[in-house]
């Protein structure tokens, strides 16, 4: 096997597993993308008279056969192929011969990796987006099953003022809403297409035309000039991690209010046995331990962004191997935020609030904002006059009525 840039001189085995990685792990998420981006450069050198029709055919048949055999398990991509570009490129060549040493005219590794790389994040925001929306689902049913319920209003950890289990879940839901669409507003930053910058310096001497690869993979802008390219490697990464961390941030606190309403002491909710866990010391236990994973798991975004802030920072413009390390912390906070959305709908479908508990600890209390609010409407007194009224006295709570107030 001859990796993509071998001129025929040996490289130490141990320098290679390093740099290699754990690429050929990582890589197998990019092989339907690069086939995808590679048509489209296929097509656009046709369009621009260096391949023959008969090369576009047995190009585009051969990437489409390998995509899909790909994705049946038939084949993996090896450490001797290094990543998924020289997997590709070897395996049509040993497949359709000739025509598959011309494909890789006009590009390189570095915007071909970035193509595939911003293909797989635009489909994964919609991924994303879309289990994100099963929540919501989820929490719009919780309501209609117990928002009527009265439930404490807490600060501090104390009670503070009235409030209901609709209005809870409806805070939730709106924050992870406006997640959900903040993750979709950064597409705008993946959706540029990075081919035809090349190693970062554009291909001068070949005439290709970067409009056309645009409009084949549905990117919304060509990224200019050509040396911006590489400056912004990480920047989409960061983009959508940052995002998650919100999103993923909002999911834990509420599985954070979940563990504290499911305690004895507070019995809020009652847990079904299906989204709940056992001790293996003790009989009665039941875990949250779901919701406790949940809030754990929300730390893995914040620390995959540092990592592809980190590894941006400081470096000199143009291209770096260091980018290569981009991939790992990426692919991670993705697949914790994946998994954290597929889970959410199932633990919030397992909740069920007890009414009596929730009345029993709405202690009179809570209402003394709203009867110092009804105190000033009725006396026509300054609110902190009444506040003062209402926090010293309870009995006061209730307004003097005067028939020349307001």
């Amino acid at each position: 096997m001859t990796r993509l840039w071998e001129k025929g001189e040996p490289l130490d085995p141990k320098v290679l597993a390093y740099t290699t990685g754990d690429d050929p792990e990582l890589d197998a998420r990019l092989v339907p993308h690069d086939v995808r981006a590679s048509i489209a450069h296929a097509s656009m050198l046709r369009e621009r008279g260096y391949l023959s029709a008969a090369d576009l055919s047995a190009i585009a048949g051969g990437l489409e056969a390998l995509a899909a055999e790909h994705a049946r398990g038939e084949w993996s991509i090896t450490p001797e192929e290094e990543d998924v570009h020289t997997a590709l490129e070897g395996r049509l060549e040993a497949r359709i011969g000739e025509p598959a040493r011309r494909i890789h005219l006009g590009r390189s590794r570095n915007d071909q990796v970035l193509a595939a790389i911003r293909l797989y994040l635009l489909h994964e925001i919609e991924r994303l987006a879309a289990a994100g929306e099963r929540t919501l689902a989820a929490l719009d049913r919780l309501v209609v099953r117990d928002g009527a319920i009265a439930l404490p209003g807490y600060t501090h950890l104390q009670r503070a003022m009235p409030s209901t289990v609709e209005l809870w879940a409806g805070g939730v839901r709106a924050e992870i809403a406006e997640d959900l669409a903040s993750l979709r507003r950064v597409s705008v930053r993946v959706s540029r297409n990075p081919l035809g910058s090349a190693a970062g310096y554009g291909v001068p001497e070949v005439s290709i035309d970067r409009e056309s690869t645009r409009r084949a993979l549905g990117f919304q802008s060509t990224q200019e000039p050509v040396t911006a390219v590489q400056l912004s490697r990480g920047k989409p990464e960061a983009a959508v991690l940052f995002e998650l961390a919100l999103l993923l941030e909002d999911c834990a606190r509420l599985a954070a209010d979940v563990c504290l309403y499911a305690t004895a002491e507070f019995g809020f909710v009652r847990l079904a046995p299906r989204i709940t866990t056992g001790s293996s010391m003790m009989p009665q236990k039941r875990n949250p331990d779901l919701w406790e994973l949940v809030r754990a798991d929300a730390a893995a975004l914040p620390a995959a962004l540092q990592e592809v802030l980190a590894i941006r920072h400081g470096l000199p413009s143009g291209y770096h191997r260091d980018l290569q390390r981009l991939k790992g912390a990426l692919f991670r906070g993705i697949d914790r935020a994946e998994a954290v959305l597929e889970v959410l709908p199932v633990g919030i479908d397992g909740i069920a609030f007890d009414e009596a508990r929730c009345k029993a600890a709405l202690d009179p209390s809570l209402t003394a904002t709203a009867a110092a609010n009804r105190i000033v409407a009725a006396e026509g007194i300054p609110f902190r006059d009444a506040y003062r009224r209402a926090a010293a006295d309870p009995g006061s709570w209730e307004p003097v009525r005067d028939a020349a107030a307001p």
